[in-house]
């Protein structure tokens, strides 16, 4: 992994700046930040740094000392102007910082924070090869904790592990979660591993924007990718399961969710809600504990197509009823639903809404997956070529229905 790592920085050598070392050696030295001198300590390095460097973190296990960081903006609050009492590991601040891992398995950042890293007024920065954990919930509710949490920063985010982040706050519901963009910001979030944290896997808080693609979401609890607020978000490619909600838009946030598995979640797999706008094209929606996609409340508009949506229900009723699509006081006019197959679900494939099986291309049949997380399709079968028109496969055919047709269907 200490190869990709340099190979990466050698790609970057275009961006400009220069390259700064550091390196977990415990030998009680403080170094100068050069290959054969390297820095110790990654926050002096990242103190030293200046806009445009990059520091190249070698194998080690990288513990913070962390700070108490007070906020003024509160990122979800129903009043953003909120005082917030939290905790901060790794700040980079005022500069974009480019920070290279060796490798998720070998260079490992201990954040014992709330904020694990915080990149604040941080533009053009990015955090790749990395492994993040080890994070400390806040006491105060409001905090938006997370291995990640960004703010008024544009932040590429690649290939790093955000994992285990576990701890929790007797009294305090929200644990920590893994990519929080907040107040302003533009991230690129893909090829992340993000797992086992014990609070949202992506949030979006407060005008952030992002490309959130190809990432897995595993294991947690809140919802594994949630827009809220005035978010925007392009998400694609992304496999979400284990947690309590798949993928959800809320208050006034604009979405387009392609190409995603979302499986195995407790509650619903994909919703809109507020006065969101969601398209949801070619995803597969599966075996989630209670309804499989959902549009909730008058408002919420957007359109629903070429997903599969099937065998969802098998929990007790929890946050909606077990079937395949519940149209909890949806306005028809305002979100459409067409070539999707809802087939198998527990207590039926449609709720608060007619029967759409045979109308506006949507079916109800078997998709015969080729595994159980194994969401291909075999070659003779019925949804191959039975998509929306308007979407095409890579090879400019009809698309297929699922993950595996339409534009951003992986190659």
């Amino acid at each position: 992994m200490l190869l990709a790592g340099l190979l990466f920085l050698l790609k970057a050598d275009a961006w400009g700046g220069n390259t700064i070392y550091v390196d977990d050696l415990r030998d009680s030295k403080i170094g100068e930040g050069s290959q054969k001198n390297p820095f110790r300590d990654l926050q002096h390095a990242i103190e030293q740094a200046q806009d445009g460097d990059r520091i190249l973190i070698l194998p080690g296990m990288y513990e913070a000392f962390p700070q108490p960081y007070v906020e003024d903006l509160c990122g979800n609050c129903e009043k953003h102007q909120t005082q917030v009492n939290a905790s901060r590991g790794f700040l980079i601040m005022g500069k974009g910082v480019h920070l290279i891992g060796s490798g998720t398995d070998s260079t490992v950042l201990i954040t014992k924070a709330g904020y694990g890293v915080l990149f604040e007024n941080s533009r053009g920065s990015l955090i790749t090869g990395l492994k993040i954990t080890g994070g400390k919930r806040d006491p105060d509710g409001n905090a938006t904790d997370a291995g990640i949490v960004t703010k008024f920063s544009s932040v590429t985010i690649n290939k790093c592990e955000i994992a285990d982040n576990q701890d929790s706050v007797a009294g305090v519901v929200v644990g920590i979660g893994g990519i929080f963009g907040r107040e302003n910001s533009e991230l690129v979030i893909q090829n992340n591993f993000i797992h086992d944290n014990r609070w949202d896997g992506v949030a979006l808080y407060r005008g952030a924007t992002a490309l959130i693609t190809d990432n897995v979401i595993d294991k947690g609890r809140g919802a594994g990718i949630g827009i809220t607020w005035d978010a925007v978000a392009t998400v694609y490619r992304n496999r979400v399961s284990n947690y309590w909600k798949g993928i959800g838009s809320f208050g006034d946030s604009r979405v387009v969710a392609r190409s995603n598995a979302v499986f195995d979640n407790l509650g619903w797999g994909i919703i809109a809600t507020g006065n969101s706008y969601l398209e949801a094209a070619n995803n597969v929606i599966t075996r989630n504990g209670n309804c499989g996609f959902a549009v909730w409340g008058s408002d919420a508009r957007g359109l629903a197509t070429n997903n599969i949506i099937t065998e969802n229900g098998w929990r007790k009723e929890w946050v909606c009823p077990c079937v395949g699509v519940w149209w909890y006081e949806g306005k028809s006019e305002q979100f459409a639903l067409s070539y999707n197959n809802v087939w198998n679900n527990v207590a039926g494939n449609y709720q608060d809404i007619e029967d759409l099986t045979g109308k506006d291309g949507n079916l109800s049949v078997n998709p015969q997956f080729t595994g159980k997380t194994d969401f291909s399709l075999p070659a003779d079968s019925e949804l191959k070529d039975k998509g929306n028109p308007t979407y095409t496969d890579p090879d400019g055919s009809t698309s297929d229905l699922g993950i595996y047709g339409g534009p951003q269907a992986p190659r």
